[in-house]
């Protein structure tokens, strides 16, 4: 049975031109495959389960699926859409040298006054053009306005001093080439009269956002979530025929792109969810091997990949001091203290003045999130902002669950832990933190008395407890109970040479299931 299986499996990954290990592995039968959605194998750490193994191909079928992900690729890789996205958003997959103008407007006073000072502001704005690899920082001013209402954003005044240093940059080697007005999304009109006023092109906090979004894109899940962010913003720009017609928007678009935008909008929702399908699959799969999942939220950049690999010792997983570095909900196996094996979820960082519209292109991927035993909200407390920063995570924390409960869930966000990352970098009195797990990913201080924190919040949320069962020695219950539990340690019963005492972390359906099938009989 097996030589037959693994020739046609040969054959089969021979004619798509695969390697063997990408479609057929040898695994134990109590472990899920390493497949995208798990970052490492679960059983991590765990010395006693099944000896038996038995040959399993991955859920995926290339051969089958092969012409299907053909067609997406050619949706994803449209050269006439990508005129089109060009237009609308001044975004590019081709890394261009700019040197970009950075205005950083801010409400003065009243209820739309932002929680974040200026400063901050204008450094965030300056880190997103950072982040874009042969985009050069010209200049960056920030400036006051009473609101962002006007058709040109800015006073006269303020748009003839833009105006001077634009053209003055003219004459220079740092000739100004682009505009960034790092404000959520520009109207079309705002960001037509102001290319008018400016002779440049002018761009958003979304569309530079975007820009990001498309350089760290590399899987095919990323890419959809990312174009599918797209799409909205570009309607958003459409312009209409006058009278005689003229094109009196920005970008105006012939019938043939107006479809193509229709068809590629069709089809990346219908991909989304069926991705969205198979994560509740996955979820559903996870729910029945009883592993607890742990979402790792934050703000972007605050550390949530370094954590995880500090929490799990995983030496493949590479953080990145960058923007937006992670864009692909990644699972990554951990153990804590009592030997119970976890699932950390490593989600996409959050970032203040974005659209709702973007983030929720990434619910398929954030319901992972929303729907964990105990979230980690990770925090940057040496960031100077770190307070904002926080606010904006609790708050886009309960939009998106309260979407979601209106699509299809009910309850609550699951249980919160605050960690304060990066206690290291700060310089202070860290008393004033007594309300979070204060840690370093980067020297591990704080990181014991963390898993400790989570493992209590796990044991509550999930409802398991830690118990003392005597068994026979080398009989069928311990091995019953190595499967099915995770056993801390054991130690001889001092009353008894034929039984051991078997210290476990138990669920309540897994005691009764004992129960039955060794006491009840």
């Amino acid at each position: 049975m097996i030589p037959r299986l693994l020739n046609r499996s040969f054959i089969r990954l021979a004619k798509i031109g695969l390697g063997l290990s990408k479609n057929l592995r040898v695994t134990p039968v109590i472990e899920i495959h390493r497949q995208k959605h798990f970052g490492s194998q679960l059983n991590r750490g765990q010395s006693k389960g099944k000896k038996r193994h038995e040959f399993r191909e991955v859920k995926s079928n290339d051969e089958e699926n092969e012409d299907e992900s053909s067609d997406l690729m050619k949706t994803l890789n449209n050269l006439e859409y990508e005129t089109i996205v060009s237009s609308a958003m001044h975004v590019s997959n081709r890394q261009i040298e700019q040197e970009i103008f950075i205005i950083q407007p801010y409400i003065k006073w009243g209820p739309r006054k932002s929680n974040s000072k200026p400063d901050h502001q204008l450094n965030e704005a300056e880190a997103l053009i950072r982040s874009i690899p042969n985009w050069n920082i010209a200049q960056s001013v920030k400036i006051g306005v009473d609101n962002f209402d006007k058709r040109t954003v800015f006073g006269p005044g303020q748009l003839e001093n833009f105006k001077a240093i634009i053209s003055k940059s003219k004459n220079t080697k740092n000739r100004i080439t682009a505009v960034f007005v790092s404000k959520g999304m520009l109207s079309r009109h705002q960001k037509l009269s102001l290319e008018q006023d400016f002779g440049v092109p002018v761009l958003d906090r979304y569309s530079v956002v975007i820009q990001i979004l498309r350089l760290h894109a590399t899987s095919a899940e990323a890419k959809l979530q990312v174009a599918m962010a797209e799409i909205p913003y570009i309607w958003t720009q459409m312009g209409d025929l006058d009278s005689k017609g003229v094109a009196k928007g920005q970008v105006f678009y012939t019938d043939a792109q107006k479809e193509l935008l229709k068809r590629r909008e069709v089809k990346i929702k219908e991909e989304l969810q069926r991705i969205r399908s198979q994560r509740m699959l996955l979820r559903r799969k996870r729910t029945n091997k009883n592993f607890p999942i742990v979402a790792v939220v934050g703000y972007t950049n605050a550390g949530k990949t370094s954590l995880i690999k500090a929490l799990t010792n995983e030496e493949s997983m590479q953080p990145k001091n960058q923007l937006f570095a992670t864009l692909d909900v990644t699972s990554h196996a951990g153990l804590l203290p009592c030997k119970l094996n976890v699932i950390y979820m490593d989600t996409v960082g959050f970032m203040s003045d974005i659209p709702t519209q973007l983030i929720e292109c990434f619910i398929a991927t954030l319901e992972d999130a929303m729907l964990a035993d105990v979230i980690l909200h990770v925090q940057d407390i040496a960031h100077e902002n770190y307070e904002a920063q926080k606010k904006h995570v609790e708050s886009t924390l309960e939009d998106l669950f309260n979407k979601m409960s209106d699509d299809h869930q009910e309850g609550h966000l699951p249980p919160v832990i605050n960690v304060g990352n990066k206690i290291d970098l700060f310089q202070g009195d860290i008393e004033q933190f007594s309300e979070m797990e204060v840690v370093s990913s980067k020297t591990f201080s704080g990181i014991n008395d963390l898993l400790q924190t989570l493992e209590n919040a796990i044991l509550q949320t999930t409802k398991r407890r830690k118990m003392t069962i005597k068994v026979r020695s080398g009989g069928e219950e311990s091995a019953w109970l190595y499967k099915n539990t995770a056993v801390t340690h054991t130690e001889e019963d001092p009353k008894s040479s034929e039984h051991i005492l078997m210290h476990v972390v138990i669920s309540d359906p897994t005691l009764q299931q004992f129960r039955h099938k060794f006491i009840g009989s």
